[in-house]
């Protein structure tokens, strides 16, 4: 073997081993960024309580929060793009820490309208530098992975969204549990904890963060092996802002990759947002049970997201599209059988079962943006159909408490879901003849 042969196969080891690393390292990245952001609505209880903040005043700070999110994530996207990811995505991680610990200290500091305003500004603040989390992520793994294996790769790591979601809600339930004072005192008195107590495991994942997450191939001084097309070339690297409108703000594919992500989402909020109402409004179950039933939607979705990605690699050649029209008009399905089936069983089964499948094209957007733009515009192109997400949950949300208002059930609800699935399937049917991937110059 020559001395030339031997470096190629050090190089290719050694790229390897960082790839898995990247992987897990934005994995519990993304985790701990979730950690301090799904906490607040387990807190609610007691800021209720002990802070005299009522639903509706809630409700605002999540719906203008979700905004911040959203346009968060489309701006941090187009900075993702051009900085260090290890620094952006600690520094975001610092700020979202000094946020959770402020927020326990607000009743000691202020009054009346003021605390109500306190927690209101703080949340917003909280959500913008939220929107720091993703980016950074994107774009290590759009350097790393190369795109016949991205989608399932990537699918490994949209897991961190629902394993970050289960253990806040598992840990913020016992802190909250904490503070039972008899049934119409819960978490009186604890809902402190629930930020104090995710700061210090964002503390020490941060400084673990700081160690262990590395940049692209290029500032880590790694050899791509050569027929790895994960990274970029130098004169790949567009340097002009008609390159971003080209790629991105006009490119159609990206735009309807948007409007895909927009009823994935709005369909979601129906489940994330509303769930534990609908479920004891619609099938009679107590508060413990409908816990028991998102939880499996969530980790159901784990699954979905699994398997979408392994079956758009080794079926579907990469195009994400294909698979996603399946999967968006099989959603609208199981929530027509949820509605339906008058078995409480059957119907929490149809219902997780929609977690599974709807999960799988809301990991599969991302790749198709990843795939479809420049390496070095994942995070703008991301962060750009991101905020078409956000957009169809503050919408969803609005839309779902006004038909159940004025309709007095939830069938109007549940029905215009599953319509807007069979849009978002039609909207996946117009990419059905796009490429796997761009192709780099």
């Amino acid at each position: 073997m020559t001395q030339v042969s031997k470096k190629e196969n050090s190089d290719s080891r050694r790229f390897s081993r960082m790839q898995w690393r990247v992987l897990i390292a934005t994995m519990i990245g993304y985790t701990l960024f979730y950690f301090m952001r799904k906490n607040f609505s387990f807190a609610m209880p007691g800021l209720e309580q002990d802070c005299g903040i009522s639903k509706s005043q809630l409700g605002n700070f999540l719906f203008w929060g979700g905004i911040i999110y959203g346009l968060s994530k489309f701006l941090n996207g187009i900075i993702g793009d051009r900085v260090n990811s290890r620094k952006m995505l600690c520094l975001g991680l610092l700020a979202c820490i000094i946020v959770n610990i402020l927020f326990g200290f607000v009743p000691d500091f202020t009054s009346g309208s003021l605390t109500i305003w306190a927690f209101g500004i703080l949340l917003v603040v909280s959500q913008f530098f939220q929107g720091t989390g993703f980016p950074p992520c994107a774009r290590l793994i759009a350097h790393w992975v190369p795109p016949k294996e991205l989608a399932t790769k990537m699918s490994v790591w949209n897991t961190s969204h629902s394993i970050g979601g289960g253990l806040v809600a598992k840990l913020c339930g016992v802190i909250m549990g904490l503070g039972v004072l008899g049934a119409a005192n819960q978490g009186v008195g604890m809902w402190k904890w629930c930020f104090w107590a995710m700061a210090i495991i964002g503390l020490t994942g941060l400084l673990v963060m700081w160690f262990i997450l590395p940049g692209t191939p290029e500032e880590e001084g790694i050899s791509v092996p050569s027929d790895d097309s994960a990274s970029l070339k130098v004169q790949d690297i567009p340097s002009s802002h008609s390159s971003i409108c080209k790629d991105v703000f006009l490119n159609p594919a990206i735009w309807m990759l948007g409007f895909c992500n927009f009823t994935i989402n709005a369909v979601r909020a129906l489940v994330a947002d509303w769930g534990p109402t609908m479920l004891q409004e619609t099938k009679g179950f107590s508060a413990s049970e409908t816990g028991t039933v998102i939880m499996l939607f969530e980790f159901a979705g784990i699954g979905g997201m699994l398997l979408s990605g392994w079956m758009t690699d080794r079926f579907f050649g990469g195009k994400a599209p294909r698979l996603c029209v399946i999967l968006m008009f099989l959603t609208a399905v199981f929530l027509v059988l949820f509605y339906s089936l008058v078995s409480p069983a059957l119907s929490s089964i149809a219902l997780i079962a929609s977690g599974f499948v709807l999960y799988g094209p809301q990991a599969l957007t991302g790749v198709s943006a990843t795939n479809l733009s420049s390496k070095h515009l994942t995070g703008t192109a991301i962060g750009f159909i991101s905020l078409f997400s956000y957009i169809g949950v503050a919408v969803s949300g609005k839309l779902c408490g006004s038909l159940v208002q004025h309709s007095g059930g939830w069938g109007s609800a549940i029905f215009t879901m599953m319509a807007v699935s069979v849009i978002g399937g039609i909207f996946f049917l117009t990419l059905w003849k796009m490429p796997a991937y761009k192709k780099q110059s």
